[in-house]
């Protein structure tokens, strides 16, 4: 069954349980029917976090103030099925566009970053490059999500403090090195409201220098909508190889070069301005 099917397959189940539970206690408790909606939604979340809970028993609580020996691939797995639950619920319709330029081998990946839904759409759309993300600190602090991505090989960055950054970038470069995972991370380090692309910071891209690995310059389209059609209607997205570069071109290029060349590419690829 493909991936779409599993996603299907879990989110008709979600429904058809919550459905009979809200149904089945007002009829046997002798409850009135209005309980059944808001019966439904409280089944439907806890199934959903159950499914959570399955995952997490598989890695426990983590302390991220070390890095992985190595990755658990259960966390991997449960942070793509999570991926691709949202998406499907988001109404994303997505497609991926030269995938054929990415290696087997770690790399680090880069690209705009506009909705929340982007990593979830990176996660999904390439889940076979084995791609975990450096992200915002309070993600990783989700009770039991944290520890299912830092699990999976997610990574804490907190952009106000230089020295806890460096330190990501670092163990980033770590898990590069050691083929632990591929990583993607997002050079300007928030979402862009606007749809204008924000300056890159060029620290990000230390991550492939020091790892010695190739850097795929991506770009993603469409995601920005998906908060406005949100349950309404299907959305259309895209997410786009547009680059590899090679280790050692990355290597001999500096990082203000990257970020530029990079962003540029990005620029070009949205029609904006670079």
């Amino acid at each position: 069954m493909p991936k779409g099917g599993f996603t299907m397959l879990y989110a008709a189940s979600f429904f058809l349980l919550s459905l009979a539970g809200a149904l089945a206690l007002p009829l046997c408790c002798g409850f009135s029917l209005w309980w059944a909606i808001p019966l439904f939604l409280g089944f439907f979340a806890l199934l959903h976090g159950l499914l959570v809970v399955y995952f997490w028993c598989f890695c426990g609580r983590q302390d991220m103030s070390r890095p992985l020996e190595r990755q658990n691939r259960t966390a991997y797995r449960g942070t793509r099925v999570v991926a691709d639950i949202l998406c499907f619920y988001g109404g994303v319709r997505a497609k991926l566009i030269g995938a054929e330029k990415l290696p087997k081998d770690p790399f680090l990946l880069v690209g705009n970053h506009r909705s929340l839904f982007d990593p979830l759409l990176g996660m999904s759309l390439l889940r076979d490059y084995n791609l975990s993300y450096v992200s915002k600190p309070s993600n990783l602090k989700i009770p039991l999500v944290g520890d299912v991505a830092y699990a999976a090989g997610f990574l804490p960055i907190d952009r106000e403090n230089d020295r806890k950054a460096l330190k990501t970038i670092l163990q980033a470069a770590d898990y590069l090195k050691r083929g632990l995972c591929s990583m993607g991370i997002y050079p300007e380090g928030t979402r862009s409201r606007t749809g204008e692309l924000l300056p890159f910071h060029a620290g990000s891209f230390k991550i492939a220098q020091r790892a010695g690995v190739p850097l795929a310059i991506t770009v993603t389209r469409g995601t920005e909508k998906l908060g406005k059609r949100l349950l309404l209607r299907p959305t259309r997205v895209e997410l786009e190889v547009l680059e590899l570069l090679p280790a050692e071109r990355v290597k001999a290029m500096s990082t203000q070069e990257l970020a530029a060349y990079s962003r540029a590419r990005i620029a070009a690829a949205l029609g904006v301005e670079g």
